[in-house]
């Protein structure tokens, strides 16, 4: 009899805790599902009281509509390319930078550590204006240089690789390194890199969804139509006359695709090193 209480009462349990985790699910993802339903109906069905909830059939139409308004193919080609070398870019210099304040100590380094920390509370927004002046100087306005190399040291990404290299690779196995005749280079690429993947994957998805969503700057270093990522080339879209919110949706709903499929193979990857490090440990 006990047997079978305990039995009911960890089913009642389980069955709560599945409950509560499915509708916070639906909380979450609704309203990405609701982009991609509005993304399928037409202009008169999209404000319709009560809200569709289901498909329609007008995708092709809107579709049609999206690419006849802006360069949308050539809009993902600039969004994709920024987001992809920002990604990469940011994903070595930070991880070097990280590594060096972690398992280095030289003359400075608190300091220097300090001032990474006071820079990530400056708003963004606040250096926009010499960031500006220096790209025309530079004449990199309207080229992928200035969503790039600014951020290649990111604040935020050295300070994520130096707290988690700190912490996830031991002093010995790099002294073993050593010993066994590899140079500071090669312990970076070889211990430092594959050790920081799960690090690697968290930096790497909050990279490329910032710069993938980056309207901003955007905005402001790539001023010329044929330039335009996807986030400004919708904001324009969106202040049309016409105010075609289909296919505003289904630009929208396009724009989320590469974002979902990313954070789907980035997490796989940070759980799975996740369990396999505690595993091992």
């Amino acid at each position: 009899m006990n047997l079978v209480m305990y039995k009911t009462k960890k089913l009642l349990r389980r069955f709560l805790l599945y409950t509560v985790l499915l509708f916070f699910f639906l909380i979450f993802t609704f309203p990405f599902y609701y982009v991609f339903v509005l993304a399928t109906r037409s202009y008169d069905t999209i404000f319709n009281i009560p809200p569709p909830i289901i498909f329609g059939q007008h995708s092709l139409y809107n579709l049609h509509r999206l690419i006849r308004q802006i360069p949308f193919g050539m809009n993902a080609i600039h969004s994709t390319a920024i987001a992809i070398l920002a990604t990469s870019t940011r994903l070595v210099f930070c991880t070097a930078s990280g590594f060096v304040l972690a398992k280095y100590r030289f003359p400075g380094k608190s300091l220097i550590f300090s001032f990474i920390l006071i820079t990530i509370m400056i708003p963004r927004f606040l250096n926009i204006i010499p960031l500006f002046k220096m790209m025309v100087w530079f004449k990199w306005v309207n080229t992928y240089l200035p969503m790039v190399i600014p951020g290649m040291a990111d604040a935020f990404g050295i300070f994520l690789m130096t707290q988690y290299l700190s912490t996830s690779i031991p002093d010995e196995l790099l002294d073993a390194a050593r010993i066994d005749g590899l140079n500071e280079y090669k312990i970076l690429i070889f211990i430092g890199f594959p050790l920081a993947k799960p690090g690697l994957g968290v930096l790497g998805t909050v990279t490329f969804i910032g710069s993938w969503n980056d309207l901003l700057y955007a905005l402001v270093m790539l001023p010329e139509r044929n330039m335009q990522t996807i986030p400004v080339a919708l904001s324009s879209l969106h202040l049309m006359a016409e105010g075609d919110f289909g296919a505003l949706m289904m630009g929208n709903a396009l724009a989320l695709i590469p974002l979902i499929l990313v954070f789907i193979f980035f997490s796989k990857k940070i759980i799975s090193h996740i369990i396999a490090g505690s595993l091992k440990g």
